[in-house]
């Protein structure tokens, strides 16, 4: 039974990537060969004039999504990280349930609403919906950050300020590294809940895989609901599983040293 669990692990630890490239590679079989299932579409939509999205290229829509979600992502990153370090300090431990409070409220408003509101003033297009998914996976990035470094073994601080490492030091040598896995979890749950909803995008004018969605929607048509509701699941599942890969190589390298 344990060499049937060992050579298990051994197969798992030796394709690491399996997963990536078989949802990366049927994603970009979805992106470049839609057209080719136009049979299958048919037979969803017999009735429609036209079943495959035609209004701009797959490969076009999957860019503008991964750039909206690759910005939001970016700027949330930093800003949650970097909150995340600052109330975790002696000096900002006061702001610690102010932040908190801050990072959840983002979430309680839904997209929509956010989109609404911000549309006024920031106008249609890209802006609005980067604004949207920042606020929106802002939560789980700020919450792991927290957790992460809160729960570094205070010894292991105490050792580094005995070894002469000042407070900058010990931050970036020690308490990042090992806060590290929960806080790409949180950035991992961050991203992959912000490609569903940058869809929401495409309602507000910013062109990307929610625009098969949307169209479908007031056209009625089935088929570009499903080619674009397709596209984004298998972006979701190709990052979230890059994600995982991640994750365990950060494990292994702290179980390791």
């Amino acid at each position: 039974m344990s060499n049937s669990l060992g050579a298990a692990r051994q197969r798992q630890q030796s394709s690491p990537w399996l997963w990536p490239l078989i949802w990366g590679a049927l994603l970009l079989i979805s992106v470049v060969a839609m057209a080719s299932a136009e049979p299958l579409f048919r037979w969803i939509e017999p009735d429609a004039r036209q079943v495959i999205y035609g209004r701009a290229d797959f490969y076009v829509l999957l860019g503008r999504h991964l750039l909206v979600v690759g910005i939001a992502a970016l700027v949330t990153i930093i800003i949650g990280v970097l909150a995340g370090i600052a109330v975790t300090r002696e000096r900002g431990g006061d702001f610690l349930p102010l932040v908190g409070q801050l990072a959840s409220l983002g979430q309680t408003f839904p997209p929509v609403a956010v989109l609404a509101l911000a549309v006024p003033v920031l106008g249609f297009g890209t802006l609005p919906i980067i604004v949207a998914l920042m606020l929106y996976g802002l939560l789980p990035i700020v919450r792991n950050t927290l957790t992460g470094l809160q729960e570094v073994d205070p010894d292991i601080k105490t050792a580094a300020h005995a070894m002469g490492m000042t407070a900058v030091q010990t931050l970036r040598q020690v308490e990042l590294p090992l806060a590290a896995p929960i806080i790409l979890a949180g950035i991992r749950t961050s991203v992959t809940i912000n490609i569903a909803t940058a869809a929401l995008g495409a309602t507000v004018g910013a062109s990307n895989l929610g625009d098969p969605i949307i169209s479908g929607i007031v056209n009625g048509n089935m088929a570009y609901v499903i080619q674009g509701a397709l596209t984004i699941a298998l972006l979701a599942l190709t990052v979230d599983s890059l994600f995982e890969v991640l994750q365990r190589q950060l494990r292994s390298r702290l179980s390791t040293s």
